[in-house]
């Protein structure tokens, strides 16, 4: 196995796993406990790799990060998405 195929099955298996945070924040509705800050950091890195990645040449890395990228970005609009609704029902 070469580094980039290393680094994309732990991306994508990143991505998978992140995916789970937005499923249980659509089946529960409310965050708790958590912070958009971190998120929204590493979904500004996974963006950054996008970039990255291609010019290294590392292209399964670079597939394998749109996952994460994705799942971020999903989990953060669903959060946005939430607490705008709880303020607005609870003020």
């Amino acid at each position: 196995m070469t580094p980039d195929m290393i680094n994309g099955c732990f991306q994508f298996s990143g991505g998978v796993l992140l995916f789970r945070n937005s499923y249980l924040l659509l089946k529960h509705k409310k965050i708790r406990g958590v912070s958009l800050l971190p998120t929204i950091f590493f979904s500004i890195w996974g963006f950054w790799n996008l970039f990255y990645y291609p010019y290294l040449g590392q292209m399964i890395s670079f597939y394998a990060g749109i996952t994460v990228v994705s799942a971020n970005t999903l989990w953060i609009v669903l959060a946005i998405y939430y607490r705008l609704m709880w303020k607005k029902k609870y003020g």
